[in-house]
């Protein structure tokens, strides 16, 4: 097969004065020429021109490419195989840099704006970046999200310690409300309903009961909620939920 140099250059993604100028230094030069003067490229030519295009993907400069695909002791197999290798050095630097590039994309999704270290001492296991993407489809459109990214996109660690500090201690007045009898719907467990329903809305967004009550069922119906409540204590997520609906029925 032969190719013109305006076919060469759309097979190959690069311009006509691209391969002009190659032409001009010698570094891919097309074997004929039709007989009106037109330069036409073979498969060798496709060869060169891939292996230059691969050399200056991975920033080698033209001269240096010249003189590696003009060395006579280096064949073809030797060139791709060094190109192989470069491209995988440079596609591990790469993905670590993704990886990088998304963690900081999890933490500004969410507000977060911390390291690695001070969201593990905050968080745990359990950073909430995890979950941005399924919160974000889930209610990405509502007013309780853009309200909960305004608020913490400006937290700091100090803010974010005080934070869980405070669900936790909630959570642990629930879990000994219920080690200790106390009715899911008695004023007590009602009242702890209340202090739980203030900390979202002073922290994250607002929320009134009927949206508490939302949660309470969610408590529930989703495993990853329930697992964590009842982690503190069996039964606590049945509890909580039972308690956060009904203070949501008697605030209405």
């Amino acid at each position: 097969m032969s190719w013109t140099v305006g076919e060469l250059a759309r097979l190959a993604g690069i311009t006509v004065r691209t391969l002009h100028h190659y032409d001009r230094i010698g570094l891919v030069r097309p074997s004929e020429r039709t007989s009106a003067g037109y330069r036409s490229y073979d498969g060798r030519d496709l060869d060169r021109l891939q292996q230059v295009l691969v050399y200056r993907e991975l920033g080698f400069p033209l001269e240096e490419v010249a003189t590696l695909l003009d060395d006579p002791d280096a064949d073809p197999a030797a060139h791709l195989r060094r190109q192989h290798r470069l491209l995988r050095d440079r596609l591990e630097r790469t993905q670590a840099m993704v990886a990088a590039v998304e963690k900081e994309m999890e933490a500004r999704q969410m507000g977060i704006s911390l390291t690695p270290e001070e969201r593990f001492e905050v968080f745990g296991e359990r950073d909430p970046a995890q979950y941005d993407a399924e919160v974000e489809e889930r209610w990405g459109d509502t007013e309780a999200w853009a309200q909960s990214r305004r608020r913490t996109s400006a937290y700091t660690k100090d803010d974010w310690l005080r934070i869980t500090t405070e669900a936790a201690g909630v959570e642990q007045r629930f879990a000994e409300a219920l080690r200790s009898g106390v009715p899911a719907d008695a004023a007590t467990a009602l009242d702890l309903a209340e202090e739980h329903r203030q900390h979202i809305s002073r922290w994250f967004y607002d929320c009134p009961p009927e949206m508490h009550a939302g949660l309470g069922r969610m408590y529930v119906e989703d495993p990853r909620f329930t697992a964590h409540y009842d982690d503190i204590a069996p039964g606590l997520a049945q509890y909580v939920s039972t308690a956060v609906q009904a203070n949501a029925a008697r605030q209405g």
